[in-house]
């Protein structure tokens, strides 16, 4: 409890952030499959990367949100393997959202967000905290939302991206859009490359057997059926393939390929006080990892999962609103180390909002699961929503939230514990935000307990199993703001995020590997008529890597720095060429131990 204190005198001192992101907004008011993130996340910060900012990234998801968000990365080499830490939960701690629905790998229990094009999206959401009850296993931390939005009556748009840089890097992407009053079709193709064959900064070495090499498709559908139903169609493919950065060149060159697939349908029905949701979901993920490039053999696992959920929101009256949601969850896998094996889980839920006067908003949510492969717990959520005065508004929530075993966790041939609990997390939050016409601050404190932590540890016999055996509590501040200034002709915008993190093991006391206490970005852009130039910054902490802290092994600290420059042409007004000069004081630095990341390195693009 002194913690939670400790937070909420933090809260009430004048502390000062930034915080990167091009606005904080209200969602447009087109048809999305993610009804729910705008009805039942009122009492939680929840802030958007729009568009503008996705299209000057070099079209991966870890950069974006590095730049963008309190959440660390962990990368091993440019490229390769990616693990976040949201508000210092562990990478399976963070959900993936992908229009509604949780995509997190049912093998792994995490998302590799170099895995994750973000071209084909037309925004990304980042919500803070708890949403198990929402979105399910593994958000605790917080969760990333995914989205493609179709309207109506918007006609035919079509967009091409293309991009080039160092390392052999190029990126391209087309979008086609068309929409009439009945009818909305969107669809994208997306493709990324690089030799990613970088040399390390003050080192005569390269980053070895480091290219990589993915395609994304996507299509989406919407069609009234009449002025009260609607459906609306999802899909989405990608394809990649990536040799794994040595770190010795005596190393065996190794691969790993994956491809994953996402389809979903959604019947909506809209009724006096009645609004009717079925979903039905079918996903696919699979993965090949060859030890050595040089012969066939491989390793790799195969998931398929079939989802149905149906949901009826109801109008009690004007002011409250009641939600009775139930699912059902099918997962079937197999692979090198796990035999045959299915999961089957049903969900029912509970969600309420209600305004309680002009000023003050209540939510409630609960969620129980049942299946037969682990004990579930009862998750719930509440949270209010305070209008204070006009620019001020507090938001307190509490949740309990879990993260189930994964498959390799409860099947593994050789170390599967088919007795493990869900991991469970009771999360308090309350948050500050201040909303003026050209800017826009908040800050939040959050207490994080979460308990039977899953950990592989060595048994009597020296065989690695998985075990309930840790506790950890993380607390911590995020802050964010956004300036936005406008002196005739001429726009400043002033942007960024600063979190600060403490993620400990309860029983030692010490500080979880890979999260760092501070992390900062902030990000300062100047338009003038058809000229833009922009400046980004980002700071990451030391992190320590191994559990006893040992000094010799932290990642030290990085301070990164990067410039760019837009130019629209002035007869062909949605046409923009841009250039991004990335650390730019080539500086020399790691976000996993003794896996260098490049120096001075450039990217140019059209839009």
């Amino acid at each position: 409890m002194n913690n939670i204190a400790y937070i909420f005198v933090l809260l009430v001192l004048p502390v000062c952030g930034w915080a990167q992101l091009d606005s904080i907004q209200k969602l447009d008011e087109v048809v999305l499959s993610d009804v729910k993130l705008k009805q039942y996340t009122n009492t939680q910060i929840s802030y958007i990367i729009k568009d503008s900012i996705i299209k000057r990234t070099s079209g991966d998801l870890t950069t974006l949100l590095n730049y963008n968000t309190p959440i660390y990365f962990k990368e091993n080499g440019l490229g390769m393997v990616s693990s976040p830490s949201f508000r210092g939960s562990t990478a399976s701690q963070t959900a993936v959202v992908w229009n509604g629905i949780n995509i997190n790998s049912q093998t792994t229990g995490q998302t590799d967000f170099n895995t994750i094009s973000t071209r084909n999206f037309d925004q990304l959401e980042v919500r803070s905290g708890g949403g198990s009850v929402l979105y399910g296993s593994g958000a605790i931390g917080g969760t990333i939302h995914l989205k493609n939005s179709l309207g109506f009556n918007e006609g035919f748009q079509n967009e091409m991206a293309i991009n080039g840089g160092s390392f052999d890097t190029y990126n391209g992407n087309y979008k086609l859009r068309f929409s009439d009053d009945k009818l909305s079709v969107a669809s994208g193709i997306n493709f990324l490359s690089s030799e990613n064959d970088y040399s390390y900064v003050n080192s005569d070495e390269e980053n070895s057997n480091g290219q990589f090499y993915n395609s994304d498709m996507m299509f989406s559908l919407a069609y009234k059926l009449n002025p009260k139903n609607t459906l609306k169609f999802y899909n989405n493919f990608f394809l990649g393939s990536r040799n794994l950065s040595l770190e010795t060149p005596r190393d065996n060159k190794t691969k790993y390929d994956n491809f994953d697939t996402r389809s979903l349908v959604v019947w909506t029905s809209l009724f006096r006080k009645f609004t009717s949701n079925l979903r039905l979901a079918y996903l696919t993920e699979s993965y090949k990892y060859f030890a050595n490039i040089e012969k066939r053999d491989f390793s790799g696992s195969e998931v398929n999962s079939i989802l149905a959920k149906y949901d009826l929101s109801y109008d009690l009256n004007k002011d409250t609103t009641i939600n009775p949601v139930i699912d059902f969850t099918q997962n079937k896998g197999e692979g090198t180390s796990i035999e045959k094996v299915k999961r089957q889980i049903v969900g029912f839920s509970l969600l309420l909002k209600h305004q309680v006067s002009q000023n003050l908003l209540f939510e409630a949510s609960a969620r129980q699961e049942v299946t037969t492969n682990y004990q579930s717990p009862l998750l719930y959520n509440l949270g209010f929503n305070y209008k204070v005065f006009m620019p001020y508004t507090v938001k307190i929530n509490a949740s309990k939230n879990f993260r189930i075993p994964t498959f390799n966790d409860l099947y593994w041939e050789t170390g599967g514990n088919l007795d493990l609990l869900p991991e469970t997390a009771l999360q308090y939050e309350m948050s500050h935000e201040l909303d003026f016409n050209w800017v826009q601050f908040n800050i939040s404190g959050y207490y994080n307990a979460i308990d039977s932590m899953i950990r592989w540890t060595p048994n009597s016999d020296g065989l690695w199993s998985p075990q309930n055996v840790d506790e950890v509590e993380t607390y911590g501040l995020e802050s964010q703001l956004t300036l936005k200034k406008y002196f005739g002709n001429h726009q400043l915008r002033l942007n960024g995020t600063y979190g600060y993190t403490v993620s400990e093991n309860k029983l030692t006391g010490r500080q979880l590997t890979y999260v760092p206490f501070h992390k900062f970005n902030s990000s300062l852009s100047y338009n003038y008529k058809r000229i833009t130039a922009f400046y980004e910054f980002l700071f990451v902490d030391d992190v320590f890597t191994t559990t006893d802290h040992n000094n010799k092994f932290n990642v030290d600290a990085y301070y990164l720095s990067n410039v760019g420059a837009e130019y629209t042409f002035k007869n062909l007004k949605q046409t923009t060429l841009g250039i991004k000069v990335k650390n730019i004081a080539n500086f020399d630095y790691e976000s996993f131990l003794g896996r260098h990341m490049p120096g001075i390195n450039f990217n140019t693009y059209l839009n």
